[in-house]
């Protein structure tokens, strides 16, 4: 792992794909700003040494993506001073009513359901994306369950906001399946009686983002299209520019 992977991966005892977004070149050779959007599975199990690593983050806004059943389920991230939380549902179906079936292709099924969510979840998205935009709000965390499919697809629409290529997105996307194998060591050593997630909750194929990204342009336009189609605003895709990125290096 060389020295930007380590600076990306943040370890927690009991979060399993913590990370920064921080790093990428983005427009006009322009780098995106560490410390200032972090992207994990659910913080609910915070606690003891992990909370103290959470709050010296000094993040100020945690973007929970969950469903309401599954921050019920689970819980939420712990109380912690000057840290505000915001509960943003992109509205989906549920994936248990299209399964993978195990000889078709893992990132097919994974980029048709972010599709779907993409159409029925424009207001979350938007919302999210927005409050990214915020720069009173930074540094922000986003989270969903695992971290990687609607967690994955905010951070894959802000970084292209912010110019990082496709290519990178989806190795960055793709950093989420190191983080799963992670979590199901866990889960088999602190419940071996719970059954194993099914390969689309594990898998992170990079190939899924590419073709998401790819097949949204191509219904849309552009990111930005996308996204102002589903409510952000010119002034808030300025501002993830202005706040996310780097200054211009002096000439």
């Amino acid at each position: 792992m060389n020295p930007t992977e380590n600076s990306r991966r943040i370890p927690f005892s009991a979060m399993f794909n913590f990370r920064d977004v921080g790093g990428y070149p983005g427009h006009d050779a322009r780098t995106v700003r560490w410390g200032r959007l972090y992207r994990s599975d659910s913080p609910h199990r915070i606690d003891g040494t992990d909370r103290e690593a959470f709050a010296a983050l000094g993040i100020r806004t945690v973007i929970d993506l969950r469903r309401p059943t599954e921050v019920d389920r689970d819980g939420r991230v712990p109380d912690l001073d000057g840290l505000a939380y915001r509960h943003v549902h992109p509205e989906h179906a549920d994936w248990a009513l299209s399964r993978h079936e195990p000889d078709s292709s893992l990132a097919r099924y994974l980029a048709d359901r972010y599709a779907d969510l993409a159409e029925t979840g424009t207001a979350g998205l938007a919302e999210a994306v927005g409050l990214i935009a915020d720069s009173a709000n930074a540094p922000v965390l986003v989270h969903c369950v695992a971290g990687k499919d609607r967690t994955g697809i905010v951070c894959a629409l802000t970084l292209s906001v912010l110019g990082v290529d496709d290519d990178r997105i989806a190795e960055d996307y793709a950093l989420s399946s190191e983080a799963s194998q992670r979590f199901s060591a866990w889960l088999a050593a602190s419940m071996p009686d719970a059954e194993a997630p099914p390969a689309p909750f594990l898998g992170s194929p990079a190939e899924a983002m590419s073709l998401f990204l790819a097949e949204l342009r191509q219904r849309h336009g552009s990111i930005e299209d996308y996204l102002r189609h589903a409510g952000v605003t010119d002034a808030q895709l300025a501002a993830l520019r202005d706040h996310l990125l780097e200054p211009p290096a002096p000439r």
